[in-house]
């Protein structure tokens, strides 16, 4: 059996959880203000960044039909296994007291992956437009998405390792 010690342990399961719930707000969120036109939204950036890492687009673009909607399994993958990843890593962050990575409640780390990953690395990546040419509803979703998205990860991993840590 491999050992993790409790700290790290106690990490995985913040992450992840926080992860998953943030996750699951950032999708909230984008249903009230969705980030993209109709148009754009055909292939979104999940399933264009796996047909840049040579996906095919028979999996990229199939879904599941739950209640009559078809539903993107491929961009769920991509989106709830970023949402960990960061979650995880903000959770470590918190555990070992980073102040500088978590402070306000996450709020500028939040902006920061925004600017990070929609200003930056996909438009570099051509996964989505030059941030000149993403459309003004498209930064505001965005960013206020990630707000509370961050915000989400902080409150839930924050209270989670309290409770391990007692």
């Amino acid at each position: 059996m491999i050992f993790v010690n409790k700290s790290l342990k106690n990490v995985l399961i913040a992450g992840t959880a926080s992860g998953i719930i943030s996750g699951l707000v950032k999708l909230g969120w984008e249903n009230i203000m969705p980030p993209r036109t109709p148009e754009r939204d055909e292939v979104n950036p999940p399933q264009t960044f796996l047909q840049q890492l040579g996906v095919p687009a028979e999996i990229t673009q199939s879904t599941y039909k739950y209640s009559g909607h078809r539903m993107p399994w491929a961009s769920f993958l991509i989106h709830f296994g970023f949402s960990v990843t960061f979650a995880t890593t903000y959770a470590l962050a918190l555990e070992k007291k980073m102040n500088w990575l978590t402070k306000k409640q996450g709020i500028p780390f939040g902006v920061a992956m925004w600017i990070a990953f929609h200003l930056v690395i996909m438009p570099a990546m051509k996964t989505i437009p030059s941030a000149k040419r993403q459309p003004l509803e498209e930064h505001l979703s965005e960013v206020l998405g990630h707000i509370f998205w961050m915000y989400t990860n902080h409150e839930v991993a924050k209270e989670i390792l309290d409770r391990l840590d007692k």
